[in-house]
């Protein structure tokens, strides 16, 4: 084998620290070449790293290359490591290459330089604190650390690029910048010149566009354009000379929507949302949301679609909400499944079915199943230690109790889950815990209870004999996962459940409210939420229709796409699965699932309790369009890591890509069609160079059907703001409002640019659909689209809107949105409408015996539990002699929470003396 690298290319560097790992076991020549120099001879451009295999196949990409002399060394791919990546590809690549070019080509200094790379750093910091391990992927160094340490080496090798406060990434710096092999390609590469070493590399780069919603320019270069074959470019052509002809007939409407033999069968659900509470707009980006985006799409490729969903309304969260505004558990279902559907209905999302969980086709078929499961000896009856409160004398099913983690310290983990570390919990492992109800320390007693023997479903040998089942858990993985389009993160979940070992799982709790246990001696108990609730999606569908069965016992027929977030994932990936084969029912299973990572609000959570963050009920009251919404949130999907909701950036896509860029390009393309052609679309005679943006636009769209049939729902946005990029860049390079006032052959040109840039608006309006339903519902009335155009997306760009063609009245389809109103709206949410709203009831409501108003309990309980928290981060801040800044801004948001719980409470507020002056 021979590696050529070249110094100063910023490629080289993980490559020479991977093929450390090498040594020994192949013979590996390495050469230093300079950058010009062309050492694949199939490529027009020069290229290093390059590894030339004693095959004579050349590598001559980083990662590749890196991931070969892994595998050389006997290292063993996974799932984790995949999606680092993928993230240091699509995520810190573009940021880091902008950071790098302020630096060392234009000489920015500080934020300047900081600023584009800080969000990629403070996420690599916060998964090395979260996991507790030294390694991206785990307790030893793998293909990710050498990746993005040798990405990342230019500049953090400058201490000033290292932010202080991120402590774990600077300690996995330093780790491997002080390996051997890392070092010896330092050398190698920057030749003590250090980030000065890649001048000559990031001056022959693009000057980069601004990462905040930057703005690429997707004008076709010659370079690329050069790229495109005849052949492309004559089907292009042709397929967009057929026009509306090549378009298959619409599909007839079902109610109910069946499955149909010999089509593709698309069932579609999310993750059924807790009834208890109003979801925020994490949750609706999650499950809903996304859902909806891929039912739309499949509804558009006339694929056989139903698309199901409803609220999660049996256990332990419904009872104690209903406790707390002192509402039967039937009644709380009530109002918030109303509530539940009003936002939904607002969000647009087309759901076939919205159901609910209590009804008596939920009690029947988890019975039915736990019965088999019962009759087939997969369930298992012990005795288990839990947790009762003897103040409130009953047991505390998990979401009654509330502690700190057992696994990694977080003070509000649940009795049956961390949110932080996402790790599952037996209630008596928490430590300090609480009753959630009264706050009492409980005690820890015994009860009987029922488990699914999960190892038993597990095994595949003498099991399978003995009871003749086509498959287990893990032989029916093995057939699924590899042609499916499971999420990475959903892989690295279920992998790591299996590699753990797969442990017995109670499906019983003491409770009041839930599927009654039907076998003697268990009448006191219910079913435990999560073996109840993803059978709530076969007792919806059997509330939809009474034919559920050819959905849900049809796996042949049926593809199964589920949406959640990543916290779902276990019970819809083994648990449910483990349910339906122990069944032996022909049970449909999930096909594909996929799984977002967590949405975050500005720099921290979402939190009812505190204010803090836009929940669904409140979007629509913010006087913003419920399609600026999806669009946004879609822009943002939490797709490979988490992501954070920001007021500033939502004003920044909205004014730019949407305001600027598409409807600035649509309104355009019409209002020049009715200002220069009298409203009918003009003659187009197609140059050469159209015929290449053609191509161009049906490659596009093509990719953006590869992403969308992959589940790839923010990347495949990004396709409508390129092609929409195209249309604004052909319109301005051709001019046709200057055209039109010139000879003959002008005219004839500014006709044919309208033309196709009218038609380019009309494929916009159909590919948008799944994002921005109604902007989409707009464009098709304005150009008055043909019905069979907007209910189908061609595979290819098709001349929809013929010469002679008459469109509508055209307006503007979005609106700027302004500073202030953001700061506004920012402010209104941050979590300081709690104490204004406080402040004016204790001026509007009657007064106490102090003079003063008080608040309700349970807003009282949850800042006395912020107050409690904020005390401890104070004190440990302080025990740990942290830096004074530090401190006092800690100790500022001890007081404010101090002051809110005042009002709260009707007290008076105290003034602050501060120091007196000598």
């Amino acid at each position: 084998m021979r590696l050529f690298v070249s110094e100063g290319a910023p490629g080289s560097l993980p490559v020479l620290a991977a093929a450390g790992r090498a040594q020994g076991r192949a013979e590996l020549l390495i050469s230093t070449v300079g950058p010009e120099e062309c050492v694949v001879p199939f490529l027009t451009r020069p290229k290093v790293p390059v590894l030339q295999l004693d095959s004579g196949n050349y590598l001559f990409s980083t990662s590749a290359i890196c991931r070969y002399f892994f595998l050389l060394s006997g290292w063993e791919q996974d799932d984790l490591t995949n999606q680092w990546l993928e993230w240091e590809a699509t995520e810190l690549q573009p940021a880091l290459s902008a950071a790098l070019y302020y630096l060392v080509v234009q000489g920015k200094k500080g934020e300047d330089v900081l600023g584009p790379v800080r969000r990629a750093l403070t996420h690599i910091d916060h998964s090395l604190s979260r996991r507790s391990c030294p390694f991206l992927a785990g307790e030893t160094e793998s293909l990710a650390d050498i990746v993005l340490w040798g990405a990342l080496y230019p500049l953090l090798q400058d201490p000033s690029y290292l932010p202080e406060e991120l402590g774990a990434l600077h300690s996995w710096f330093q780790t491997l910048s002080s390996q051997e092999p890392c070092q010896r390609a330092a050398e190698t590469v920057l030749k003590q010149q250090g980030v000065l070493a890649l001048r000559p590399y990031l001056q022959k780069q693009p000057q980069p566009s601004s990462l905040e919603g930057r703005l690429v320019s997707n004008e076709p270069e010659e370079e690329e354009l050069a790229t495109l074959s005849e052949e492309e470019i004559a089907v292009a052509v042709a397929a967009w000379e057929k026009g509306l002809e090549s378009l298959p007939p619409l599909r007839p409407q079902q109610n109910p929507v069946l499955p149909v033999a010999g089509e593709r069968n698309v069932l579609i659900t999310s993750a059924l949302p807790y009834v208890n509470n109003v979801p925020h707009l994490g949750n609706i980006i999650g499950c809903v949301l996304s859902a909806d985006v891929f039912a739309r799409y499949s509804r558009l490729r006339q694929w056989n679609t139903l698309y199901l969903c409803g609220t999660d309304e049996y256990g332990t969260a419904t009872e104690t909400k209903a406790m707390e505004e002192g509402l039967t558990p039937q009644e709380i279902c009530d109002k918030y499944h109303v509530i539940h559907a009003d936002i939904y209905r607002w969000f647009n999302i087309s759901f076939d079915f919205f159901g609910r969980t209590t009804t008596p086709q939920q009690t029947k078929i988890t019975q039915d199943i736990f019965q088999r499961l019962l009759a087939r000896g997969f369930v298992l009856q012990d005795t288990v230690e839990q947790l009762r409160c003897e103040h409130c004398a009953r047991f505390l099913a998990d979401r009654f109790v509330e502690g700190v983690c057992p696994f990694c310290g977080y003070e509000e983990a649940r009795g049956d889950q961390c949110d932080k570390c996402g790790k599952l919990i037996n209630a008596i492992e928490l430590k300090k815990p609480q009753c959630k109800v009264c706050r009492s320390c409980p005690v820890v007693k015994s009860s009987q209870h029922l488990f699914l023997d999960l190892p038993k479903l597990s095994q595949t040998s003498s099991v399978l004999l003995c009871y003749q089942l086509a498959a287990r858990v893990e032989e029916w993985l093995e057939k699924t996962l590899p042609g499916s389009d499971w999420t990475a993160n959903a892989r690295f979940i279920i992998r790591s459940w299996l590699r753990d070992g797969l442990k017995p799982r109670c499906i019983t709790r003491d409770l009041k409210w839930g599927t009654p246990v039907p076998l003697e001696g268990f009448e006191d108990k219910v079913f435990y939420v999560w073996f109840d609730a993803t059978i709530g999606y076969l007792s919806i569908t059997a509330n939809y229709t009474d034919q559920w069965e050819k959905w849900w016992k049809n796996p042949e027929q049926v593809n199964l796409y589920q949406f959640m977030a990543k916290d779902n994932v276990p019970f819809h990936g083994i648990v449910f699965p483990s349910s339906a084969l122990g069944a032996e029912d022909n049970y449909t299973l999930v096909s594909h699932l996929i799984a977002t990572e967590y949405l975050n609000y500005e720099d921290g959570k979402f939190s009812k309790s505190r204010g803090v963050g836009v929940f669904g009920d409140m979007a629509q009251d913010t006087g913003i369009p419920a399609d600026i919404w999806r669009f946004y949130l879609l822009y943002i999907r939490p797709e490979g890591q988490d992501s954070a909701f920001s007021w500033t950036d939502m004003l920044f896509k909205n004014n730019s890509e949407l305001l600027n860029n598409l409807g600035n390009f649509i309104n355009r393309a019409g209002m020049f069609v009715s200002k220069f052609f009298g409203g009918f679309v003009p003659e187009m005679v197609l140059t050469s160079d159209d015929q290449r943006l053609l191509t161009h636009i049906t490659l596009e769209l093509q990719h953006y059907h590869q992403l969308l049939e992959k589940v790839r729902i923010r990347d495949a946005l990004r396709s409508i703001l390129t092609i929409s990029r195209h249309g604004n860049q052909y319109i301005q390079v051709n001019e046709p409002w200057k055209r039109i006032k010139g000879g003959e052959a002008d005219r004839q040109r500014a006709g044919t640019v309208t033309g196709l840039a009218v038609n380019i608006a009309a494929l916009l309006s159909v590919m948008l659909q799944p994002y921005m339903p109604t902007v989409s519902a707009t464009i098709q009335a304005q150009l008055q689209l043909p019905p069979p155009a907007c209910s189908i997306l061609p595979t290819n760009f098709l001349c929809t809107l013929p010469a002679g063609h008459q469109i509508g009245t055209v307006s503007p389809l979005f609106q700027k949105l302004e500073n202030d109103q953001i700061e506004s709206l920012k402010q209104r949410f941050s979590g300081g409408q709690l104490e204004e709203s406080l402040a004016l009831k204790a001026k509007a409501s009657p007064k106490t015996a102090a003079g003063l108003t008080t608040a309700g309990p349970q807003q009282i309980q949850a800042l006395t539990e912020e107050v409690t928290k904020q005390g401890n981060i104070v004190r440990e801040l302080k025990a740990q002699k942290a830096d004074k800044n530090q401190i006092a801004a800690e100790v500022a948001k001890l007081l404010d929470l101090k002051k809110q719980l005042a009002l709260a409470e009707g007290k008076p507020l105290e003034t602050s003396k501060g120091k007196k002056k000598k």
